[in-house]
């Protein structure tokens, strides 16, 4: 396979991770998650993860997965062009979009410990840890899938991409929420 296809197939993927944080912003607000409590002096997550947030944002992250599966049926019935058979494909589409808005909110947790407020900047976690997390539950449920597309044979091709393009979406679009009045800070 070329190197921009391989590109594309890495996107086509993840896109069921990267809709859900930007999906938990337009619907958030309301209850936080951690219902306003406290740990050791500190906001559990903060008021910036919410139910409404948190529901949403998955809910967007499978739905976006379901009308990929849409898509490729007619064209690839056995493999719905890389997200592998029926049920399979659903429970990866499930794990990726539940890992996205898992890894923020251990980043928000994390970033609680490290007195880092809301918005606050934290590099690296903050570009990747939606991801990471997508990743690794995808590994722990559905290894076959995730080494098949993103390690075995030209599969790292389309990791790396994804990887070095992630932090440039991420910013793209945090910049584009903020401009919006979605979000306080461009970052």
């Amino acid at each position: 396979m070329d190197i921009p296809l391989l590109v594309l197939v890495g996107f086509w993927l993840v896109l069921p991770s990267m809709i859900p944080n930007s999906a938990a912003t337009i619907f958030g607000g309301g209850t936080p998650v951690d219902l306003g409590r406290s740990w050791n002096g500190k906001r559990i997550l903060g008021d910036g993860k919410t139910w409404r947030g948190l529901i949403g944002g998955i809910s967007a992250g499978i739905s976006i997965g379901i009308i990929q599966l849409y898509i490729a049926f007619p064209f690839d019935r056995l493999d719905y062009f890389g997200f592998g058979g029926f049920p399979e494909n659903l429970g990866v589409i499930v794990a990726l979009a539940v890992g996205s808005l898992l890894g923020d909110m251990i980043g928000s947790f994390i970033k609680r410990r490290l007195e880092i407020g809301r918005g606050g900047k934290a590099p690296v976690m903050d570009q990747y840890g939606f991801l990471l997390t997508s990743f690794l539950l995808a590994i722990i449920f559905f290894p076959d899938w995730f080494f098949g597309n993103f390690w075995n044979g030209d599969g790292w091709v389309s990791l790396l991409a994804v990887l070095i393009i992630t932090p440039i979406i991420h910013r793209g679009v945090n910049i584009i929420g903020y401009k919006m009045g979605l979000k306080k800070v461009p970052w």
